[in-house]
């Protein structure tokens, strides 16, 4: 018998909050940091044991700060997978924040134990790694998901939830940028936190592409319900020398042959977070704007222009209302969207753990098989920024 909140499609109550494990984070590294604010406004877990560094001294400096348990703050990872999965009160889950080119070995090991899996972007660096961790998952049959946060603003949802339900008729075209200024600055001081960005041997061959291009196309893919199917890419490097692109610009064809653009620079000066998406169809066209997240622009066909704002009500869908925690004029941000995220696979996992099946259509977060079209895109554009620009598929079908 389902529970009264999920037939109203709002999410289940929590049975008791989830152990959370960190690897990676140490040291006030920014996306280990996020994990774990998101996971605490959630509501949902709790953080109870961590590898946050490789580095002994640092490992333990940062447990303390996390304030994690001696015994449960690790240096290495592959002792956390082995010894959480023995402990009764083991880890539920593991948030990944490592470098790229370690989240398949350390996603692995956990996925091996048992132990459900939430992974920052890119999912892997190649598709060998890919296919591996989709046939680890169907073996293990643990809960997999991938951390694009953007797509859990409720205001993305809403625009999802629109497009689905017909509000700007048949997609016609699809355009996503997303703009940054930070390769402006010497390459010493770009990456100074995190230089294995610019290292083609741990992100895949490509840099801002990997970055946040995965996070564009996810979006475009997310919101329009279509999948990208081939591209061309042209990339650059408009600022600092460095060894890879800091900017590429591609054209785009998704599901039905729909045309599109998809543009990426981290070299656009005055930018800083400049996410944005325009779905159009055959009958209107809708704009969202990252740094603007409380509002959704659709503009119908020869009619005024509507402005939906974030709140209760006055035209919220569904899918959206979920996500909406305070009234209008009281703003929600990106804390909130990896709230929401980190709510929505507790779900998930509590779900898989208590044998529930969750109805259709309730959860929307980000699993493997959009990590793997986040792959399957990132080795496309290199390949056609190889081949001069040349039109190259670009989805995953393994």
């Amino acid at each position: 018998m389902q529970d009264k909140n999920e037939t109203a499609g709002e999410f289940p109550r929590p049975g008791r909050k989830l152990r959370l494990g960190v690897v990676g984070g140490g040291a006030g590294a920014f996306i280990g940091q996020v994990h774990a604010r998101g996971a605490r406004l959630s509501d949902r877990w709790e953080i109870v044991a961590g590898a946050l560094s490789s580095r002994p001294d640092v490992a333990r400096a940062s447990g303390r700060d996390w304030g994690l348990a001696p015994d449960r703050t690790y240096i290495d990872w592959r002792e956390m997978a082995r010894v959480e999965a023995e402990r009764a009160d083991g880890i539920d889950a593991v948030a990944i924040t490592v470098p790229n080119h370690l989240h398949f070995p350390v996603a692995a090991a956990f996925m091996e134990a048992g132990i459900d899996i939430v992974c920052d972007k890119p999912l892997v660096n190649t598709l060998e790694e890919v296919s591996s961790l989709i046939e680890t998952q169907r073996r293990t049959g643990v809960v997999f998901a991938v951390t694009y946060s953007f797509a859990s603003h409720a205001m993305v949802r809403q625009a999802r939830q629109m497009v689905r339900e017909g509000a700007i008729g048949k997609v016609t075209q699809i355009h996503v940028e997303y703009f940054q200024e930070m390769a402006l600055l010497p390459a010493d001081q770009a990456w100074s936190g995190t230089p294995w960005r610019q290292d083609p041997a741990k992100v895949g061959g490509a840099a801002t592409t990997a970055d946040i291009g995965t996070h564009a196309h996810h979006l475009a893919e997310f919101v329009s319900g279509l999948r990208m199917t081939e591209l061309r890419a042209d990339f650059h490097r408009l600022g600092a020398e460095q060894p890879l692109e800091d900017s590429a610009f591609m054209t785009c064809r998704f599901d039905g042959g729909v045309p599109g653009t998809l543009l990426v620079s981290q070299a656009v000066a005055g930018a800083q977070c400049g996410l944005r998406i325009r779905i159009s169809g055959t009958d209107g066209t809708l704009e969202w704007d990252q740094e603007n997240p409380e509002y959704l622009h659709h503009r119908p066909f020869n009619a005024p222009h509507i402005r939906l704002s974030r709140g209760h009500g006055a035209g919220i869908l569904g899918d959206a209302a979920r996500f909406v925690h305070l009234p209008r004029g009281h703003p929600e941000a990106l804390s909130d969207a990896w709230g929401n995220l980190y709510e929505e696979i507790a779900v998930a996992i509590e779900a898989r753990r208590d044998g529930r099946v969750l109805p259709d259509g309730l959860l929307a977060y980000p699993g493997l098989e959009e990590g793997a079209a986040g792959v399957a895109f990132i080795q496309a554009a290199v390949r056609s920024n190889a081949a001069g620009g040349a039109w190259v598929a670009c989805t995953y079908g393994g």
